[in-house]
């Protein structure tokens, strides 16, 4: 008995590295209980993404790379270590929002594997501000913005937030994690964002609410126009959390 929760965490763990990233990890058993902890523990996998991307850009502008070009590169390393997986949820998304239906109508937008003029410039728009905030903010901040982004999957996977669909990645994942835990998670989040921007302890800390607080009005209209969150949801989140961290932190 001593060893079925820590082998829940332990699979949760590996749950969300594989889920979140393409590093080839062995999986574990996978059920409800096991989502739970992986979406409740999703913003460390982005803390690690997260050092990983600003290691990178920092390295970058060591070598005399240009500020833009270095963001440029870095935003396209963070897709790669995710599949791309979260900005094609965030185009699925938004063209689905965009038609202007919903339920099932809406929901089989999303499912179409081509990309909408809506979905089209929610990207362009997105890796621009992303490559264009990384050049000009320390590397905390590219840290933060990672941590953020995974941390509106979680707040996305809350109780009380249902599935739109019976089936998928978000019927498993939906309403697994306890509101405890996402509260509890956002504040130690702020806390570690307040050196993002050195001089402006409390900058770090507003980005993330204001990146939160789009999440949650994100998520409303999902749930509104689609009956809850699927699996593009989620990764519809986490890039605008991701990005509106950054931008939060560009502004003086």
């Amino acid at each position: 008995m001593t060893g079925r929760p820590a082998g829940r965490v332990t699979d949760g763990f590996r749950l969300a590295v594989t889920t979140l990233t393409v590093l080839p990890v062995r999986g574990g058993r996978v059920d409800r209980s096991v989502a739970a902890v992986a979406m409740g523990v999703a913003p460390l996998v982005g803390a690690l993404l997260g050092l990983v991307l600003a290691g990178l850009s920092e390295g970058l502008g060591a070598l005399g790379a240009p500020g833009l070009v270095a963001g440029a590169v870095t935003v396209a390393a963070g897709a790669l270590l995710t599949r791309g997986l979260h900005l094609d949820g965030l185009a699925d998304t938004v063209d689905a929002l965009g038609s202007y239906r919903s339920g099932p109508a809406a929901l089989e937008i999303m499912k179409k594997p081509d990309i909408g003029p809506f979905g089209v410039v929610a990207l362009a728009a997105t890796v621009l501000v992303q490559a264009a905030s990384i050049a000009a903010v320390p590397w905390w901040a590219i840290v933060m913005a990672w941590t953020t982004g995974r941390l509106a999957i979680s707040l996305a996977c809350r109780r009380g937030v249902p599935p739109a669909r019976p089936e998928g990645l978000g019927a498993m994942v939906a309403s697994t994690v306890p509101s405890p835990v996402v509260v509890l998670a956002a504040i130690l989040v702020a806390a570690a964002a307040v050196p993002a921007i050195p001089g402006r302890p409390w900058q770090g800390p507003l980005a993330v609410i204001v990146a939160l607080g789009a999440v949650l009005l994100l998520l409303r209209h999902c749930v509104r126009r689609l009956g809850g969150i699927t699996g593009d949801v989620l990764g519809g989140c986490a890039e605008l959390a991701t990005t509106l961290t950054l931008l939060t932190l560009t502004l003086s």
